[in-house]
């Protein structure tokens, strides 16, 4: 048996529910990333590189095109992610990561690449009904990752909110389709959003340092 069978099979049963483990282990390391992107760790980029590579498998075998997707996306965001952040890990006075709100500018483009992308990517699934059994919830899950994790990896509070939004179809989906502890895990992402959104919230609040050779 291959490395990739045996992540496809049965963990064990919990309440009626048959857990893989692709989707518990790759779920795992999804959450301990989210933690770590809470903390403004550079970690965070390789361990969501490390997750969507285990949970392509998970995705593929509840037949989801669009999770598959997403999965791929995130393993391309996680690498420019991971660029981005070793780039300017040193913006913040005590070394780390800064972050701030987004401008008006950037929230339109984030919500208008949402709406199109969501409409394009479900419009695919709808026209190829084998691609997804669940296009339109499907769409909005793969597109809101693409948005989340850009927003992440340029430092904008509005990421955790980007999250927050996918979480709330990627619970009920998650269930539906078979992937029970993808539906745990995605409940208790909800809790570290709203943590790490207020944490995010008051360290955009900090003063910036002020460049070098400038007058304060």
């Amino acid at each position: 048996m291959s490395a990739l069978d045996w992540l496809n099979t049965e963990a064990f049963t919990a309440f009626g529910q048959h857990i893989m483990w692709s989707d518990m282990i790759g779920n795992t390391i999804g959450l301990i990333a989210l933690a770590l992107g809470w903390r403004r760790s550079v970690l965070t980029w390789p361990a969501q590189l490390l997750s969507g590579v285990i949970l392509v498998g998970a995705y593929a075998s509840a037949h989801l095109s669009g999770g598959v997707g997403k999965q791929l996306l995130v393993i391309g965001v996680a690498v420019w992610g991971w660029h981005q952040w070793t780039r300017g890990r040193r913006q913040a006075q005590d070394g780390s990561i800064a972050v701030r709100f987004a401008t008006w500018k950037e929230r339109g483009w984030l919500l208008g690449g949402a709406a199109l992308g969501t409409l394009a990517v479900g419009g695919l699934f709808t026209a190829f009904p084998t691609l997804s059994w669940s296009p339109w919830a499907d769409a909005y899950i793969f597109v809101g990752t693409l948005v989340a994790m850009v927003a992440q990896a340029r430092g904008l509070v509005e990421f955790w909110f980007a999250w927050l939004l996918v979480d709330l179809v990627g619970v009920p989906l998650a269930f539906s389709s078979g992937l029970a502890f993808s539906g745990l895990v995605y409940v208790i992402y909800f809790a570290l959003v709203l943590w790490g959104a207020h944490d995010w919230w008051q360290r955009s609040r900090e003063p910036r340092p002020a460049l070098e050779g400038v007058a304060a």
